[in-house]
């Protein structure tokens, strides 16, 4: 058949599936899957993979394997249950190039539920738009990716070459899903990551720094609240310190090609603040878990050197913390910025078959937060490409993905595969 016959065919067959693939979505969003809770979720996908017949890896994450690879971030949280899950297809004959299609499926936490308009794991559609927490960052984006292969097979096609189709966690705070699956030794040709970028290929990314500043203060009875110090205040005046660091990386910024046109790109987050153990007690102590943004080719280790300066700085100038200075701890990501390079054949095939389903040239985005296409990119120099649906307000109130860019995400995903890993007749 010729190539625009079998466009239709897999563009029909993705279209003929497409409530069944929203349905789908729907069951796997409603799966409350924060940290430490993945595991219904990695079950739900090993059996979507093995009734499809993948070669299905289902392993428990040991982080000691990873503590030494490139991008590795400090977990703090209970791992004991974490799991990778991958699904692989074996072609009858190896004629294409290898792909690996990858989603997390690990969530932020909803917040406070009675500010929500729908419950977040309750997934709701209205008016065009699938409602719930996930369903944007990247639940649906995994599910479109399964079901542009399902397309494949229901168009009468089979790639001819390996497909491995990874599910995995930790993608919101360390990464180390991902970066298992490298220790692991799965590579490809190109990798895949079906984040939801409003059909737009992620070129470049910022890395990401968790740190804690942990702050002691001097307890007293708040009626001689003088006579202590208030480690709250004080962590306070230390984060209006980094927010001058802050400035300071986002002048650099703006030298940087991809980014000098974006506005503020490096952001500081003041994300967690946990202090003192009575109201009328001057606390004693206040633990702050900030987030920081760096750019493709900072060095992580000089820029978390920066922070323990200006802290260190910034308490020589406090009256109590000179004597009693605070702490900083590492407590997550520790992730270099990525920028796609060299990776002119993969982007070739997606900017066609996104020109078949759109019927415009595919745009190119300076992304202000990260993804794990890092990982195959630095890690193991597999082209990284990040590229999916259009999504609003992830990891906030009323998350929602667009249903018609889902349906045409997973059309450019299945003639991106078709294109890529080629096809022949089942």
């Amino acid at each position: 058949m010729n190539t625009a016959d079998m466009q239709r065919r897999i563009t029909d067959a993705v279209d003929d599936a497409f409530d069944r693939q929203m349905e789908t979505t729907k069951q796997f969003s409603a799966i409350p899957s924060t940290r430490g809770a993945e595991g219904p979720c990695q079950d739900m996908m090993h059996d979507l993979l093995r009734v499809r017949g993948y070669e299905v890896d289902d392993w428990h994450i040991n982080t000691d394997d990873l503590k030494d690879l490139r991008g590795y971030g400090p977990i703090e949280h209970d791992f004991s249950h974490a799991r990778t899950v991958v699904g692989t297809y074996r072609p009858t004959r190896d004629a294409g190039r290898s792909l690996i299609l990858q989603g997390h499926c690990d969530v932020v936490p909803a917040g406070p539920l009675d500010m929500w308009d729908t419950p977040p794991f309750t997934p709701t559609i209205k008016d065009g738009w699938l409602y719930g927490r996930g369903a944007g960052d990247m639940k649906s984006g995994t599910i479109a990716a399964l079901y542009a292969l399902d397309a494949l097979h229901a168009a009468g096609l089979k790639p001819t070459a390996r497909i491995h189709f990874q599910s995995v966690i930790e993608e919101e705070s360390t990464g180390v899903g991902a970066l298992s699956t490298i220790q692991r030794g799965y590579r490809a040709d190109c990798c895949f990551i079906p984040e939801p970028t409003d059909a737009k290929l992620v070129r470049s990314q910022v890395g990401v720094i968790w740190f804690r500043l942990k702050v002691r203060g001097k307890p007293v009875h708040v009626f001689e609240a003088g006579a202590g110090a208030n480690a709250i205040k004080a962590a306070t005046y230390l984060v209006e310190a980094l927010e001058e660091l802050e400035e300071e990386w986002n002048r650099r910024a703006a030298s940087d090609r991809h980014f000098k046109s974006v506005k503020h790109p490096i952001n500081l987050n003041p994300g967690i603040i946990k202090g003192g153990d009575w109201a009328s007690s001057v606390p004693a102590w206040c633990d702050v878990d900030c987030r920081i943004a760096v750019l493709p080719g900072w060095s992580i280790a000089e820029h978390q050197a920066e922070i323990v300066a200006c802290v260190d700085a910034a308490a020589k100038k406090h009256p109590f913390l000179a004597q009693n200075p605070p702490t900083v701890e590492w407590s997550g990501f520790l992730s270099e910025g990525y920028e796609l390079t060299g990776a002119e054949e993969s982007e070739a095939v997606l900017r066609k078959a996104h020109e078949a389903v759109y019927g415009n040239p595919l745009k190119e985005l300076a992304f202000t937060a990260l993804t794990d296409t890092r990982f195959y990119g630095l890690n193991s120099n597999i082209p990284s490409l990040c590229f999916g649906a259009k999504a609003e307000a992830m990891h906030g109130f009323n998350e929602r993905v667009e249903v018609e860019s889902l349906r045409k995400t997973t059309r450019a995903i299945a003639l991106f595969v078709a294109d890529w890993c080629g096809v022949e007749p089942i």
